[in-house]
């Protein structure tokens, strides 16, 4: 890419769910002749080390951890350090545009691109505003969306917001073109079970239990790929073993949309990432949201898409062996139900959403290209 190819600055946190929708945006960015340069914190630093930029920039950022004057303080401290790098970050890089997709370490860099008068977007892939974003919304230029009508209740932000999609990977692409086939009666049903980046220890809880539950003849035909937290395989293992499961286990999975296209049930979490790759691919799912979280955003996200049609929601607090067992049956039983789960995540799916984020960009930007 040439030296004189304009510049975006984009800023992530450290989540999948931040780096992924990031990563597709700097793909098609740069398909455009568009250099990319990534911001984040030190510690989100260490899961970039594949992200297709020119170079990282580390800024101080931190979560807020508590209401104390001390907590409080620190909080400070670090944002505003971040705030005074990134400002000479920006006079020294000049980018034509800031880009921030939510968690505190976008934080700095996203206002110091403010301070210093350069066009602003941040992307907000839940289906309700996170906490850095929503300190971000009223100052930036322009909010990209994952889900439609994100401020109805908001119309100055209304005013600024662009429903996008949210970007998925191009392995997610890649895995879109495979298309759903429903499980033969009698035939193989093959299961995938994840939590999100760092595994879900319920998911390694309930399901194994939930699954020996089931009539002979349904274990028989069962296939299970699922993601455990290495201290937890062996038990997973011995679960399974002991009942007859036939079972692949892994603390991690690199191949992971692809293990999704393969599967006739998708079994895990409800991040927007999640969400957004059952969506462009196309499958049935069964989605248990993180409870307790402060923004209730995996609730959002499974409640659109269950709404849809795509999924069924499962507060954790149901998520018992017995529910699960009796959800598997059910829809063991009738394929043409799994079929039409598939059918109408994909309706919801946005294939299109890094390059509909890209020419939201080039525009704010006016980059000519």
């Amino acid at each position: 890419m040439a030296d004189n190819s304009p510049l975006v600055l984009l800023a992530a946190g450290g989540t999948g769910g931040h780096l992924f929708p990031a990563e597709a945006l700097a793909g098609a960015l740069a398909r455009r002749g568009i250099a990319v340069d990534l911001a984040t914190d030190a510690r989100a630093a260490r899961y970039a080390g594949h992200f297709p930029a020119r170079r990282l920039h580390v800024l101080p950022a931190d979560t807020m951890r508590g209401r104390s004057p001390v907590a409080l303080a620190k909080t400070g401290l670090a944002l505003g350090t971040g705030i005074l790098k990134g400002y000479r970050l920006m006079r020294r890089l000049k980018p034509a545009a800031v880009v921030g997709f939510g968690g505190y370490p976008t934080v700095p860099p996203l206002l110091a691109g403010v301070f210093s008068g350069r066009p602003t977007l941040i992307h907000e892939a839940n289906g309700v505003m996170g906490r850095a974003n929503a300190m971000l919304a009223s100052r930036v230029t322009a909010i990209a969306t994952g889900y439609p009508n994100l401020f109805a209740h908001a119309p100055a932000l209304a005013a600024k917001a662009h429903h996008t999609g949210n970007p998925v990977r191009p392995a997610v692409i890649a895995a879109a073109g495979t298309r759903y086939a429903a499980p033969m009666v009698g035939g193989p049903l093959r299961l995938l079970v994840f939590g999100g980046s760092q595994g879900a220890r319920v998911m390694s809880e309930i399901v194994p239990a939930g699954l020996r539950l089931l009539t002979p003849e349904l274990i028989a035909r069962l296939d299970v790929v699922q993601q455990a937290r290495p201290e937890d395989i062996e038990t997973v293992r011995a679960a399974y073993t002991r009942h007859g499961v036939k079972a692949e286990l892994a603390p991690f999975f690199d191949d992971l949309p692809a293990r999704m296209a393969g599967a006739h049930l998708v079994i895990g979490r409800s991040g927007a990432s999640t969400v957004a790759e059952l969506s462009v691919i196309g499958r049935p799912s069964i989605l248990v949201p993180l409870p307790g979280a402060l923004d209730q955003d995996q609730l959002a996200n499974a409640t659109a898409l269950a709404d849809a049609g795509g999924a069924l929601l499962v507060l954790q607090s149901d998520f018992t062996p017995e529910r699960f067992a009796a959800d598997i049956t059910r829809l063991a039983a009738n394929p043409a139900a799994l079929s039409a789960m598939a059918d109408a995540a994909h309706s919801v799916g946005r294939a299109d959403a890094a390059e509909r984020l890209a020419d939201l960009v080039v525009r704010i930007a006016d980059i000519r290209v």
